[in-house]
């Protein structure tokens, strides 16, 4: 049994500018990193001033949009006046303060809702406040992780933090793919705006041609999404991701949502308690965490199927219990994903042997009820089971 576990995340928290000294070629000045909240309400101030002075002059179709400045005596509605798409705002806590997110939706979508730790298809352009166009996937889809840790991608990268804020705020659509030229083509996806300060974007660092402490719009349209999984083991002294078999926008524990790694202390020093998604309270949230309920035993194990329990005619294919049962997937037609159990709860049935106390050795018996009684305490998240050897 692993006597302890721990996620590590190296994450880069103290950025520094350094330029050279006029005085002495061999002289490095270092320039602090801007206060946060300081830089925050500066960020602030802009975009609501953008926000009071520009207008949506146009929403195609297709949801491109078009942004113009107010002229000096013009008698357009602001967007941060105008009612046709309500301007709407989101809290975010990070860097120890709480940030204000502005943003738009012109359509929600009729498809699923992507988590912060998601990865999702979507086409998108990012502006600065005078307009400026700084990237954009040109209408076309573009993947992107939403995991703020995630390994970096070679090119330009969205903003995450931000980024990730806003997306579960809409839905996918649906798709369709032309059978003869392979081309995807996507409806009903969700669409929207969002005004992000520097903090939840690229703070000092910039990003290609947007200059470090600045505040970016971005236009988007999300289009599809990829469930993640990204529970942390120690092998090795090395810490790696392997998922432990349920994806992580099923372990958002408060349901909201929105996952936080809260073992960066220098990012969140002080989360809020209703932003915590941890069942065994060991710091470590259960996305993250190889063992939930800190029980010592792996949720992998947990919820890992006895083996007469996999494949055809009647369990699935998959290893694993699903969070819940589920019927077979039409669209897949050679594969048949029917599950009628999901994961267990504690046995309730009979002992093995009556005449003798529940133990490691003498178990009860798993009912179907154990199995899709709704609501249940999954194994994975009741530290009573399985019961230890004595």
């Amino acid at each position: 049994m692993n006597k302890f576990k721990y996620y590590f995340i190296l994450l880069l928290a103290g950025i520094s500018l350094v330029s050279c000294s006029k005085s002495d070629d061999n002289d490095v000045v270092t320039v602090p990193l801007r206060d946060y909240a300081e830089q925050y309400k500066a960020d602030n101030d802009s975009i609501i001033k953008y926000l009071k002075t520009n207008f949506i002059e146009e929403v195609t179709a297709d949801f491109d949009v078009k942004i113009s400045k107010i002229p000096a005596g013009g008698t357009q509605t602001s967007i941060w006046d105008q009612k046709v798409y309500p301007l709407q705002t989101r809290p975010v806590y990070s860097n120890d303060i709480t940030y204000t997110i502005y943003y738009l939706s012109f359509r929600q979508g009729t498809g699923i809702t992507p988590i912060n730790t998601d990865r999702v298809v979507t086409s998108y352009s990012c502006s600065l406040l005078d307009g400026t166009v700084a990237e954009t996937t040109y209408g076309f889809p573009a993947t992107q992780d939403l995991f703020i840790y995630a390994a970096a991608t070679t090119g330009v990268t969205i903003a995450r933090e931000g980024y990730g804020e806003i997306m579960p705020k809409f839905k996918t659509g649906t798709s369709t793919t032309n059978a003869g030229t392979g081309v995807i083509t996507y409806q009903d996806y969700g669409a929207g705006m969002m005004f992000l300060p520097s903090g939840l974007a690229y703070y000092a660092s910039g990003n290609g041609t947007i200059p470090a402490y600045t505040p970016i719009v971005y236009s988007f349209k999300l289009l599809d999404l990829q469930r993640m999984d990204h529970d942390i083991e120690s092998v090795g002294g090395q810490s790696l991701n392997i998922p432990d078999g349920i994806p992580d926008y099923l372990e958002d524990v408060n349901g909201d949502g929105y996952l936080y790694n809260f073992t960066d202390k220098v990012k969140y020093p002080n989360p809020p308690a209703d932003l915590i998604d941890d069942t065994d309270g060991d710091g470590i949230p259960d996305f993250l965490d190889y063992d939930d309920d800190g029980d010592g035993f792996k949720t992998r194990f947990e919820i890992t199927k006895p083996s007469d329990q996999v494949g055809p005619p009647n369990y699935g294919v998959s290893l694993f219990y699903p969070w819940d049962p589920r019927e077979d997937n039409p669209a897949t037609p050679n594969v048949n994903e029917w599950e009628p159990r999901g994961i267990p709860r504690r046995p309730t049935g009979a002992l093995a042997d009556p005449s003798k106390p529940e133990s490691s050795t003498n178990v009860k018996a798993y009912l179907p009820e154990d199995y899709t009684a709704t609501p249940r305490l999954r194994i994975h998240l009741d530290k009573t089971y399985p019961i230890k050897q004595n």
